[in-house]
């Protein structure tokens, strides 16, 4: 028994031998394969972040554009109000004149309340789209709404420096001057 016991061993060992290299091909092959999955699995997963990150960039991008597409419009249209209220300022001025005649040379009341009824309606109209006058007699002359056009030497310490007269009035559309007011400044 002994004897054949050992003739089994010796065959299962010879059997095991062959068996072995052809397991160690096979996992050897499995490993490879798995190897060259998670490689796959590494690239492709590169590929999708790669692919992500230049979709969310595209996206930013086109909403940038979006944005200053917009900004364009609105400063187009801005742009083309102010215009059209530069051209009108004009006739403000005129209606201020015809207003000051009027009262100085005692003109009938209908020719006054009618021109000063055109005044207002306009100015009203005006102010709804941003226009405003920039205050001037008695100020302080400031550079940034009002332009000297002249010097009038004035006797009290407390004038100088201060808008004596307005020439003509300055305006501002939406907080930014469009026309600055000439003044006649106190020294």
């Amino acid at each position: 028994k002994t004897a054949e016991s050992a003739e089994n061993k010796a065959g299962n060992e010879q059997k095991g031998k062959e068996e072995a290299p052809e397991v160690d091909e096979e996992a050897k092959k499995i490993e490879q394969k798995l190897n060259t999955l998670l490689k796959e699995n590494e690239e492709l997963k590169a590929s999708v972040a790669k692919e992500k990150d230049d979709y969310i960039r595209l996206m930013a991008d086109f909403e940038n554009f979006r944005r200053h597409s917009a900004e364009a419009k609105l400063e187009l249209v801005s742009s083309a109000a102010a215009d059209t209220i530069k051209g009108l300022l004009p006739v403000l001025d005129d209606c201020e004149r015809a207003m000051k005649m009027l009262e100085e040379n005692s003109a009938d009341e209908v020719a006054k309340e009618g021109t000063a009824l055109i005044f207002n309606k306009l100015m009203g109209y005006l102010k709804t789209k941003g226009l405003e006058v920039i205050k001037a007699t008695g100020e302080k002359f400031d550079t940034d709404f009002h332009e000297a056009v002249a010097q009038f030497p004035v006797p009290e310490e407390d004038k100088k420096g201060l808008v004596y007269d307005v020439v003509q009035t300055g305006y501002t559309l939406s907080g930014k001057v469009i026309r600055y007011a000439k003044v006649v400044v106190g020294i």
